[in-house]
């Protein structure tokens, strides 16, 4: 007899950011095994092409063109969406990034921060999944049921140098998980659960320059972080779907509020 505990089949499934390395690849998996995934971002061209690769292989696959920072963009992303499926499952944040001027570069110090922005970053990690989960938090709560995943990181356990904005954000995605667990289950269901992943090192667009050279080498800070993996390598996108996996079956129903670790050890090392 087949054992359905881990079965997401024909759920929907929204993933902001959907078009980044990482989403692209969570999107492509849980089509892959059953879910009618939705990628919001950005890139409509991108964002297509996910979209038309999922539906060669016989999955279901919607594209809508998002902005994580507009909270009417994101309500009509809703509406479109329960238009057409008429219920969301999950919401997958996945969107975020990271600017030049909220890090400290090498020669640098804490004076050189642009407020501006480290706000901006601020507001597209944290008020950028606030904006979603509150949208899509909603058709959640009437169903009674539903799930949502943010994108915590390293950064949020560790004070890693250089990049102040983007691990305050994180930090700050990590309390907000757990703070939106507690309210959830206590003020509507507990069939609505709240969880988040912290990915370890993955090279991705936005950090591929900072951790490798051109001639795929490691730069300075690539080889810090992999010497402080015990894996003693970078994660691959794939290595992610998993753990989502299991937290959107019914094999996590009764795990929230927990932030789940995938770094191939870093958070653990020791000298």
């Amino acid at each position: 007899m087949h054992n359905s505990l881990f079965s997401i089949d024909g759920q929907v499934v929204v993933i902001t950011g959907g078009t980044g390395v990482l989403g692209r690849a969570i999107a492509v998996y849980l089509a892959e095994e059953g879910a009618k995934v939705v990628v919001l971002g950005r890139n409509a061209e991108v964002g297509n092409q996910i979209v038309d690769d999922i539906k060669k292989k016989g999955g279901e696959a919607l594209f809508l063109v998002s902005d994580v920072m507009d909270q009417a963009s994101v309500e009509q992303n809703c509406a479109d969406i329960l238009a057409k499926y008429g219920k969301v499952d999950a919401l997958l944040n996945a969107a975020g990034g990271n600017m030049p001027g909220a890090t400290i570069p090498p020669t640098g110090n804490f004076f050189g921060v642009k407020v501006e922005e480290f706000q901006r970053v601020l507001n597209l990690n944290l008020t950028g999944t606030v904006i979603p989960t509150q949208v899509f938090l909603k058709p959640m709560v009437e169903a009674g049921k539903g799930n949502i995943i943010n994108f915590s990181s390293m950064a949020a356990f560790r004070p890693m140098t250089r990049v102040m904005g983007y691990a305050a954000a994180k930090a700050g995605i990590s309390n907000f998980t757990a703070f939106m667990a507690n309210e959830v289950a206590t003020k509507f269901t507990s069939n609505i659960r709240v969880n988040a992943i912290a990915p370890g090192f993955f090279l991705t667009s936005q950090n591929k320059a900072l951790l490798t050279n051109e001639d795929g080498s490691l730069t300075e800070r690539g080889q810090d972080v992999i010497r402080q993996t015990p894996f003693k390598r970078f994660g691959k996108p794939e290595e992610l779907c998993g753990t989502i996996h299991y937290l959107l079956s019914d094999a996590a129903s009764f795990v929230t509020g927990t932030v789940a670790v995938v770094d191939g050890g870093f958070n653990v090392f020791a000298m």
